[in-house]
């Protein structure tokens, strides 16, 4: 590969036109030469369109005639593009001008390297990270996900010892640098996951190849959160749960499957009853439909697994219960881990 490789950095847009039109033109400064700069709309609503084609003559625009979702539209999009890198990156993100070059480097200092992120901020509280990734993320025995710097609802303020590169399990959608060659030769996003948990998803696949996902602490970006689909809506809780369990069917060694999937369908009904209890009856009826939705599609989620591992503990799994250890033993940081 060329010294110099090609970046297409990556905008899906949904009806962001508030964000493209603060965002988008810091993104186009960024000090890398050979970079192009694309918007995949998913047919959105407002003018986004209109005001990237009025306003950024020197972006590529690509225009879908309806909402595939974050999996689809993004499948779409790199499908259409010729690169030597993909960044996936969120329409609600601020970049610096420097924030590229880090992650092409070290890429290309090692080819097993399939996937990587920076250090993920919080735009609104820059002394912090943001939730959707911080500073690297790693997964359970159960496929709960977590980062170093985020648990659960519990974010951390920016720490010097998380401030290094590392590998991980798997790097944020929000901001995600991935080879061109990796991302499709592992089959790109699941379509039918539609959107949460689909990078994760993609991460585990790259690392039943045997490939490494990195986080990146020379690159930082700056993350709003939020944009498409608020944190606490119903619909994010039913697609966090079903995707989690399709997750863990897709991707664990096989002889793990049965025990795995049904502490995890435990451990989800605690959850769930806690929503009950605290009055919010509507994410307790996401978490039943989400079990209900993947059980009665089980049959078809393991049909997809292609992990030829005998043992699923690889860098950046955790071997614990981060529910356990967050809730019962009070480990709400990264570092009491």
């Amino acid at each position: 590969m060329e010294s110099n490789p090609k970046v297409a950095v990556v905008i899906l847009n949904y009806s962001t036109r508030n964000w493209l039109e603060k965002f988008l033109p810091i993104v186009i400064k960024t000090n890398y030469s050979n970079l192009e700069i694309v918007v995949a709309d998913n047919a959105s609503k407002d003018d986004s369109v209109e005001f990237i084609k009025k306003n950024f003559p020197e972006v590529t625009l690509l225009q879908f005639h309806k909402n595939f979702g974050y999996t689809g539209g993004y499948n779409k999009a790199l499908g259409l593009i010729k690169a030597d890198y993909y960044v996936l990156l969120n329409s609600d993100i601020e970049v610096d001008a420097n924030w590229l070059s880090p992650l092409v480097e070290l890429a290309e200092k090692d080819k097993e390297i399939a996937a990587i992120q920076p250090l993920i901020i919080d735009w609104k509280d820059k002394s912090r990270y943001e939730y959707a990734g911080a500073a690297g993320g790693f997964i359970d025995l159960y496929g709960y996900p977590f980062c170093r710097g985020r648990i659960f609802d519990t974010v951390e303020k920016i720490r010097d010892e998380y401030k290094h590169i590392e590998e991980v399990f798997w790097a944020s959608g929000a901001c995600l640098f991935i080879s061109s060659d990796k991302f499709h030769e592992a089959g790109g996003l699941d379509d039918d996951f539609f959107a949460h948990m689909e990078e994760i998803d993609l991460c585990w696949r790259l690392k039943n190849k045997g490939y490494k996902i990195m986080v990146c602490s020379d690159s930082k970006v700056y993350h709003v959160g939020g944009a498409t689909l608020a944190m606490g809506h119903p619909r994010k809780t039913f697609l966090n749960f079903h995707n989690g369990l399709a997750m863990l069917a897709k991707n664990l060694p096989r002889k793990q499957l049965f025990s795995k999937i049904l502490m995890r369908l435990v451990i989800d009904h605690i959850a769930a009853y806690r929503f009950l209890f605290s009055g919010k009856i509507r994410h307790f009826g996401a978490v039943a439909k989400a079990h209900f939705r993947f059980l009665t599609h089980l049959r078809y989620w393991t049909k997809q697994n292609h992990n030829h591992y005998q043992l699923s503990a690889t860098k950046g799994m955790y071997n614990r219960s981060i529910v356990f250890d967050y809730y019962l033993r009070g480990k709400k940081r990264y570092s009491d881990l």
